[in-house]
């Protein structure tokens, strides 16, 4: 029996998916018979509770900014203590779109057409041709993502908004047709399996993710072998590229009419709620909510 403490909440508007994740993990590792500390960050004596405890792992099952931007994993290196998911460098790239994107270019993965800008700037003129996506350069989970379809006379006038809270620099790329897909890896283990998203509304948002009902699950995704090959292929070297640990999911479009696949992003801490992909692509491999969560903190470690 280990002491395992499970980072949960936090401060990010991911905050109800993070809490969702932990009392999952927390409730799993409690089944296996640990003994668990659930903390929440949203405590500012946070720090201080978890040098009290002395964990003999942490469970960072945070979301979002200031829980997998590297920063929390920067104090839990301060710290010297055993950790799940990526380190402080990982983080932080995986979390900054742009950055992330030059690394998957030099590494030869295929990717969307884009560009990093201010949003005020984004928001005087249309920045590319119909349609396209626009992205918070480090946000996770879709928060603030929207995309401008056809026929839209106007640029994107949110990113105005006096209440937008979701960074000044967004990321614009080519809106790519087709399929939703993502595929998870486990360190050393490799790629899981591919799962197409069949969103009930219009596209993968927060609310499709999140909200029971709000999405169909297709594992394996009903995609030729030879994209699928591709696309666990990719997911791999997008995780090594980056030095990500533990298990990541990557994210990608897929248009069969062109043939084209293109790499969205790397998630270093995919959701662990009961609708989330992680979870479902192990079970697909045979493997229980319970044993990803023995797999994911008996690879805790320090340093990252």
């Amino acid at each position: 029996m280990a002491r395992v403490a499970v980072l949960l909440g936090g401060l990010s508007p991911e905050r109800p998916v993070s809490l969702s994740s932990g009392r999952g993990v927390a409730a799993a590792l409690t089944r296996l018979g640990h003994d668990v500390i659930e903390i929440d960050p949203q405590n500012p004596g946070w720090i201080a509770e978890l040098q009290d405890v002395q964990p003999d792992a942490v469970f960072n099952a945070l979301h979002g900014e200031w829980g997998e931007d590297g920063r929390t994993q920067g104090v839990l290196d301060y710290l010297k203590l055993r950790y799940t998911h990526s380190g402080m460098l990982a983080s932080a790239l995986a979390m900054d779109k742009d950055k992330s994107k030059a690394i998957f270019a030099h590494a030869g993965l295929p990717l969307a057409n884009g560009r990093l800008m201010h949003r005020r700037e984004a928001a005087k003129t249309h920045p590319m041709a119909l349609p396209y996506v626009v992205k918070p350069n480090a946000q996770g989970s879709s928060v603030g993502v929207f995309i401008v379809r056809e026929g839209a006379n106007r640029p994107p006038e949110q990113l105005l908004d006096p209440e937008w809270t979701f960074g000044d620099e967004v990321l614009v790329e080519e809106f790519i047709d087709g399929k939703e897909l993502t595929v998870a890896v486990m360190h050393n283990r490799g790629a899981l399996a591919v799962t197409e998203i069949l969103p009930a509304g219009e596209w993968y948002d927060f609310d499709a993710k999140y909200s029971e009902g709000g999405s169909r699950h297709e594992v394996p995704a009903q995609i030729p072998q030879t994209v699928a090959d591709q696309l666990m292929r990719a997911a791999e070297a997008a995780h090594h590229a980056l030095g990500c640990r533990g298990v990541t999911r990557a994210d990608f479009r897929y248009d069969p009419k062109r043939d084209r696949v293109a790499l969205l992003e790397v998630n270093t801490q995919p959701g662990m709620t009961p609708t989330s992909l992680v979870p479902e692509q192990a079970a697909h491999v045979g493997m229980s909510y319970d044993q990803l969560v023995a797999w994911i903190v008996e690879d805790a470690s320090w340093p990252r």
